[in-house]
């Protein structure tokens, strides 16, 4: 397989409700969507930076110039014999994960329509749904909190995920745990925390939770490691898991007992499968994340977590959860609590390109 063009389209989608995080309030999603041609047909990725530099280093905007000059030239007239080929012909370039995944992501959905095969099938999926789980931002009061929070289990979704950050934590998550008993129920605080919390963070015990996710900074495994000697609740590593090598010396040092994996922040598929199976050796738990992805990123991140070893409940949601008008048909759907698995040939969903173009405000193309 030789691509022949490349394009990305840098898209502004308007999200149905603000989503407050420690890092800031996001509004409207900037994306930079990705499609490759080659063989007469047309494969289609979504890159999960976001607008700043606040969740990862990467943005949208160093996506596209990485992608554009450097990933671009170095897979010009080049044969592709099977997407997992993409990290080595990328290994020159140093970091930029998820400028990567996102190439690979369009390799991978081509290479599905070009076989007739979904990516669930390429990528030995073993479910044809996933449980849903939903993530809850943080909200102006507790009141306002518990309103969405039981909106949502009235919805069906297996568990809840809530934002934290100091002055927004045990309060808001006792009052959650006493109004939803039964409620799976866990935490993510997306670095907000340093060691010296971790007095404070032990309070949070008493509510049963499935996990803390990401309490301290991504750089820091010896401060997880030590707070998950301390904790009983398990921790969670997400920003901190950024490639397959980092997956490993976080379970050799303990800093985690279960791994949250987004493709797109640890490289691509190809990496994402190499955590798995590390993780499936050692019995850890995983469970797939969510980054605000149209029905394009979804669709990847759904094939991925129906797969053996992803035994938590997803942050995959229903489309209609972030997005009145989605970029991909059909939209996803909560059905008793899951989400279907696409089936189609590749990510197993259509584009739109109207609304793709409508959301556009920038596109560029490149021969190759």
């Amino acid at each position: 397989m030789r691509l022949e063009q490349v394009g990305l389209y840098l898209v502004e989608m308007p999200l149905v409700a603000p989503f407050v995080t420690s890092f800031g309030e996001e509004r409207v999603r900037r994306a930079l969507l990705v499609w490759v041609r080659g063989e007469g047909l047309t494969g289609w990725g979504e890159c999960v930076a976001g607008s700043g530099p606040w969740f990862s280093p990467e943005t949208v905007g160093t996506a596209r110039h990485v992608i554009a000059d450097f990933a671009l030239p170095l897979l010009q007239g080049k044969d592709i014999a099977h997407p997992q080929e993409l990290p080595g012909l990328l290994r020159p370039i140093r970091g930029h994960p998820m400028a990567k995944a996102a190439l690979e992501a369009a390799v991978w959905d081509l290479w599905g329509k070009m076989h007739n095969q979904s990516l669930a099938q390429l990528l030995g999926s073993v479910r044809d749904r996933v449980p849903a789980g939903v993530s809850v931002g943080i909200q102006k009061d507790i009141s306002t909190l518990l309103n969405v929070v039981g909106s949502f289990v009235d919805q069906g979704y297996q568990r809840v995920k809530l934002k934290t950050k100091p002055g927004w934590d045990v309060e808001p998550v006792r009052a959650v745990r006493e109004k939803f008993p039964e409620l799976p129920l866990s935490v993510d605080a997306n670095a907000a925390y340093t060691p010296a919390n971790l007095a404070h963070l032990k309070e949070l015990d008493k509510f049963r939770l499935l996990m803390i996710e990401q309490p301290f900074h991504y750089d820091d495994l010896w401060g997880h490691a030590r707070l998950a000697r301390e904790l009983q609740t398990p921790v969670c590593l997400d920003e901190s898991i950024f490639s397959p090598q980092r997956a490993w010396e976080a379970l050799e040092l303990g800093a985690c007992r279960i791994i949250n994996v987004k493709q797109g922040r640890v490289g691509g598929l190809s990496a994402a499968l190499e955590i798995h199976k590390l993780a499936v050796e050692r019995g850890v738990p995983l469970w797939c994340g969510g980054m605000l992805e149209t029905g394009l990123g979804r669709a990847l991140n759904v094939a991925l977590a129906a797969l053996p070893g992803f035994v938590l409940p997803h942050d995959i949601s229903a489309t209609d959860r972030y997005y009145r008008e989605d970029v991909a048909h059909p939209p996803f759907k909560l059905e008793d609590g899951h989400i279907r698995v696409p089936q189609g040939p590749g990510l197993g969903v259509e584009v739109d390109l109207e609304r793709v173009v409508r959301f556009s405000v920038a596109c560029w193309t490149y021969r190759m």
